[in-house]
């Protein structure tokens, strides 16, 4: 079966072609405001800086993401509208003598999973999100997202009166990884496009690693396609209950509920499913992006 005819079944309707062109959920974010920063007078040491991202850890603070910039020598630890006053002075105090290598950032909003009810692909039971990358294994075809959304359900469909299915679940991984695989129930519906919510689809031929300061993009069922920045790496978030994703890729790309398990590129190259972040695509953001590479070779399968 070659990419045309596939590309053929998923124009049949639009909403197959919304949910099915895989979703990249991309937002400019608004860049967070540095709070006040204790006096740093000398750069900090490796050890330093892992036992500094350990006691932020510890603290266990939901709404909290955290990154070590080895640039800097510091620990920025981006926090959001709910974290308050106290709760900053306790990651503080966590750190005790590695307090200075604290950098603390505001962002707007509350850092959630975007998850919504609406359109793209459905959960059975209700829930939606969107379609990352579109993946193979040998004559076998899959559908990457959100861990987080894939946990949720066995069942995915393709419209929200669940009467055009998608795929059943394969995998699933979260939380410490937030990625999930769906097989395709009809493979001739699987297009190894990224749709781009204008009409027109970008072909992705790789998978690759995200770098700071590396331009990027995301498509999403909510917010469509958006643009933004890669400003971390390896960052830890902490949405709550429990719910602690490691070694995601930070970014000031907005998201909405919604655009959860959205892919991530740059060029024609895959990079990332949308995990989660705050704010909105009105006022800006922070969000967060699982690794494509991780899942990819977690589930033995790649982008075509």
């Amino acid at each position: 079966m070659n990419r045309s005819s596939r590309s053929r079944g998923l124009t049949k309707g639009t909403r197959l072609l919304a949910v099915l062109g895989a979703f990249v959920a991309a937002t400019a974010l608004a860049a967070p405001t540095s709070s006040a920063q204790p006096a740093d007078t000398a750069r900090a040491t490796a050890a330093a800086l892992s036992s500094t991202s350990d006691a932020v850890l510890r603290a266990d603070v939901a709404g909290t993401a955290w990154y070590t910039d080895q640039a800097t020598g510091k620990v920025v630890v981006t926090v959001d509208a709910t974290v308050s006053q106290d709760e900053i002075a306790a990651l503080r105090k966590a750190a005790g003598g590695n307090a200075a290598h604290l950098k603390i950032e505001r962002t707007a909003g509350k850092i959630n999973k975007l998850i919504a009810g609406g359109q793209a692909i459905y959960a059975a039971g209700g829930g939606r999100c969107s379609l990352g990358f579109n993946v193979r294994s040998g004559s076998t075809y899959y559908a990457l997202t959100a861990g987080h959304c894939t946990e949720i359900a066995g069942t995915w469909y393709t419209n929200s009166g669940q009467t055009s299915v998608l795929g059943t679940r394969a995998g699933t991984s979260f939380p410490t990884n937030d990625y999930g695989i769906i097989r395709h129930s009809n493979a001739s519906a699987a297009d190894g496009r990224v749709y781009l919510y204008n009409g027109s689809y970008r072909d992705i031929t790789a998978a690759g690693n995200a770098y700071v300061g590396q331009s990027v993009q995301r498509s999403g069922s909510t917010t469509g396609l958006r643009s933004g920045t890669v400003t971390g790496l390896n960052a830890t978030v902490n949405y709550g209950n429990g719910d602690i994703v490691y070694g995601l890729i930070q970014t000031n790309v907005c998201a909405e509920p919604g655009d959860s398990g959205g892919a991530m590129f740059s060029g024609t190259t895959a990079l990332g499913l949308t995990s989660g972040g705050s704010g909105n695509c009105s006022t800006g953001g922070t969000t967060f992006f699982q690794p494509v590479t991780e899942a990819l070779s977690a589930y033995g399968v790649s982008v075509f």
